[in-house]
């Protein structure tokens, strides 16, 4: 059933609008009719069957039929932290990182990210990442929408991390000769509703002076398995591993 969510001011009662591009994907791509149902997402992460009563291009009208008792979000809110890569690889991360349910994202400048935003860009291209994260959470039938967050610097990034129980860094090199630092272990001690940040870098990786950073503020040095990863698989790695465990394993 095709799922769409629905900002909090046009919920009232029990009734439900969708207007913008929402309403034009509703009407004209998916040339639904008065009658057919919808799931509509509540910004609180509750999902309810919505039955479409009126509607044109620019405004449909529904009326919820049933709520749903569902749980499809990782037991923990993981965010990542991206060092920003080259291309579109971002706009890959974002979206099957939503697929395997990040809770949100935090692009940030390292040192050895050869890409460089201005202010403009940024602004374009957040707009862009919002766009991305919301059609991946409506596929991937998500009760909720993960946060991107404005760019930062790592400095910021530290300062941010106070928020998060479990802070993590992909760096290989340190950790491959530590078993104790792999991220399986890491997992395995993981407890339910815990805030955790794992922070992934550029192609280049991590310069000495930002691994110095990150450890004298409690980041723990993991090692995503005996292989090297590209910058765009490590955090898909971490968030596979992550529902595996807890959302395969233990179902």
């Amino acid at each position: 059933m095709q799922r769409y969510f629905v900002p909090r001011d046009n919920w009232e009662n029990d009734q439900v609008y969708i207007h913008g591009d929402d309403a034009h994907h509703i009407s004209k791509v998916m040339r639904f009719k008065i009658n057919d149902k919808v799931i509509c997402n509540h910004p609180n992460g509750q999902a309810a069957i919505c039955t479409i009563t009126s509607f044109d291009t620019n405004l449909i009208k529904l009326a919820v039929i049933e709520w749903l008792n569902e749980q499809v979000e990782l037991p923990f809110q993981i965010t990542i932290a991206q060092g920003l890569p080259k291309g579109d690889k971002l706009d890959f991360i974002l979206q099957k990182g939503t697929e395997l349910g990040a809770h949100s994202f935090i692009p940030f400048q390292a040192q050895r990210s050869i890409v460089k935003w201005d202010k403009k860009k940024t602004e374009k291209k957040l707009n862009r990442f919002d766009k991305i994260v919301k059609e991946a959470s409506e596929q991937s039938h998500r009760n909720k929408i993960p946060i991107i967050q404005d760019i930062m610097a790592i400095s910021d990034l530290v300062h941010e991390s106070r928020n998060y129980d479990v802070k993590l860094f992909a760096y290989e090199e340190e950790a491959k000769v530590d078993h104790e630092h792999s991220f399986g272990t890491l997992v395995s001690n993981l407890k339910e509703g815990q805030r955790v940040l794992v922070c992934i870098g550029p192609e280049g990786g991590f310069s000495t002076n930002e691994v110095d950073l990150l450890k004298k503020n409690n980041f723990t040095a993991v090692r995503l398995g005996p292989r090297i990863l590209r910058t765009e698989t490590a955090a898909l790695y971490v968030l596979a591993s992550i529902s595996y465990h807890f959302e395969e394993l233990r179902c």
